[in-house]
């Protein structure tokens, strides 16, 4: 048998504002939100081995392994391809770097590079929108992470519209702050009431960060820094550290900040929580 491997490096996202415009007969909520890629990446390795054809095992190592693997989304994304194509048995080694639980869409992440590398491994034919359409039966956001390049995105995180404008991130520097706490999606979805944003987030980003504050909003933080009152800290402590805009990802608990230096001090500020400095 010719082996075959493949890396990828799966990375996160922040949303550039996040506001629920309307909740759904079937119950999910329309949004509208920028998504953006940021260097923060696990390690999704994939080889061709010995084994029973259309099975997988996976591997995990890393932070924060929760779960059995089998419940695993880069399990699932294996299986959703497997029942339409012949795919050989695979051995999975998945490092997890993107913590959990944290809005940055690393679980949709590792599933939308496993469906990638299927299609590259074995020559499946599969183009960018074949990709996406198996890529939303994972997870709403998963979509984006098939080219993991800037977008607007509406419907339920599944409608991707290409950025007509960068973000203005030239230059910026990030720190990225993951407190040791959980924030239920469902929970936080719970206490949303839908309204019409006064701005339209992909209006805003197009402006200058400085302009962003105030402005660029995401609606889960009104219900979670009252329950989650360490997350509320955080964002005021990067404020208060220089940054020029700061921002809860997704429904939490993350909260990143946006610096034109990067900051030079930054242990001890953030007790307990994971921290993270990225170039944009």
């Amino acid at each position: 048998m010719n082996t075959k491997t493949k890396t990828y490096h799966p990375c996160a996202k922040i949303n550039l504002g996040l506001n629920i415009v309307s909740r759904r007969n079937d119950g999910y909520h329309d949004l509208e939100s920028v998504f953006y890629p940021i260097p923060l990446c696990d390690t999704l390795t994939v080889t061709q081995d010995e084994g029973s054809p259309g099975t997988c095992a996976l591997h995990l190592s890393g932070m924060e392994l929760e779960g059995h693997p089998e419940d695993n989304l880069v399990v699932r994304a294996y299986r959703l391809l497997a029942a339409d194509y012949a795919l050989p048995h695979v051995e999975i080694d998945l490092h997890k770097a993107i913590p959990s639980q944290a809005g940055l869409g690393g679980g949709s992440s590792d599933a939308a590079a496993m469906l990638n590398v299927l299609n590259e491994m074995f020559a499946l034919g599969l183009d960018a929108n074949a990709l996406r359409h198996y890529a939303v039966k994972l997870g709403a956001d998963c979509a984006f992470f098939i080219a993991s390049v800037p977008a607007y995105a509406t419907g339920i995180g599944d409608v991707l519209t290409p950025m007509v404008h960068d973000v203005p991130f030239r230059g910026k520097h990030m720190v990225l702050v993951k407190p040791p706490v959980a924030v239920s999606t469902r929970e936080a979805y719970s206490h949303i009431t839908p309204r019409q944003p006064v701005s339209h987030c992909v209006d805003i980003v197009s402006q200058p960060v400085a302009t962003w504050h105030g402005s660029l909003t995401n609606d889960f933080e009104e219900s979670v820094f009252p329950a989650f009152p360490e997350i509320a800290a955080i964002k005021e402590q990067l404020y208060d550290m220089g940054a020029v805009f700061a921002l809860m990802s997704g429904s939490g608990s993350s909260v990143f900040g946006i610096f034109d230096e990067a900051p030079q001090i930054l242990d001890g500020i953030f007790a307990e929580s994971k921290v993270y400095q990225l170039e944009l």
